[in-house]
């Protein structure tokens, strides 16, 4: 029985889902990204390459958690765009024409994009909870988490703050080498310690993909995410390579999943996707 939201801005959203991971420079954010427009053209009716599974395209929320590195706004094209007040609280800003992708970010509130946000830890917790509490999601089918690296206070703050909500639970992202395996490891430990369900494993930048003959060559080494799923018992969502297509549209603030769909990493995300989809919610 999926377990029923308390009454708030949040109590339209369906699920929830946390991106991780124990340490920076994995891609959690291209992962954030990239995941929320997988989700929102998934069962898009006349999608070729997405199956359809729903009568439209998916309803998508991401909340930019990551205070001192806002870099979603640039990879969605949204930088500067202003945050509006309603009844409710803060108005997140739709990054597409549908109207089918919403973001609320701490970009939108610095006055410079370079503007650094020189904060202790107290105001930054304020800032999430107030982000959980007063942004006007509205419906949504997902609701995507980008938080900072590390086990620190700020993702104690975002776990607890939607912990009344009944998350679906969290995606941890790696990339392939040992260093960044065992760094998340730690972040298995904490989800471990907080209660929150581990949905699943991505390792990010596995291989690169020539732009000329599309073959993916092993630049790092391969395979630990796979293994560290395997030893925590944890699903392996899968593996997304280096593609300069994928690191192109994320500069250009474009939409991969849309105008790439047959470069190597977009059947990566899509699988990715699919997994989410067919993850059940917890039982309450």
């Amino acid at each position: 029985m999926e377990a029923v939201a308390e009454p708030g801005n949040l109590a339209g959203v369906r699920h929830i889902i946390l991106i991780l991971s124990g340490k920076g420079g994995v891609g959690k954010s291209t992962i954030s990204t990239e995941l929320a427009l997988a989700l929102r053209h998934a069962g898009k009716k006349g999608d070729p390459y997405m199956p359809c599974r729903h009568p439209g395209s998916l309803q998508v929320g991401i909340l930019d958690v990551d205070l001192c590195g806002p870099s979603i706004p640039r990879m969605l094209q949204a930088q500067g765009r202003a945050v509006h007040q309603c009844d409710s609280g803060w108005v997140p800003v739709f990054v597409d024409q549908e109207q089918k992708v919403s973001l609320m970010s701490v970009g939108f509130l610095l006055e410079k994009p370079d503007e650094a946000v020189v904060w202790r830890g107290p105001k930054k917790n304020a800032l999430i909870k107030q982000f959980v509490s007063d942004v006007a999601w509205g419906q949504l089918d997902y609701l995507v988490v980008d938080t900072p690296p590390g086990t620190s206070d700020e993702h104690m703050a975002a776990v607890e703050a939607l912990r009344p909500y009944s998350p679906l639970g969290a995606i941890v992202v790696t990339t392939p080498q040992a260093v960044s395996v065992g760094d998340v490891r730690r972040e298995l430990t904490f989800c471990r310690k907080t209660g929150l369900r581990v949905i699943g494993i991505v390792e990010n930048m596995s291989g690169f993909v020539c732009p000329h003959c599309t073959e993916c060559t092993n630049v790092f080494s391969r395979g630990g995410g796979e293994e560290l799923a395997r030893h925590a018992g944890v699903p392996f969502l899968g593996s997304v390579p280096l593609d300069p297509k994928l690191t192109r549209s994320l500069e250009e603030g474009r939409d991969f999943i849309q105008e790439f769909p047959h470069s190597p990493a977009f059947h990566a995300l899509s699988a990715i996707a699919q997994k989410v989809l067919e993850t059940p919610a917890q039982l309450s």
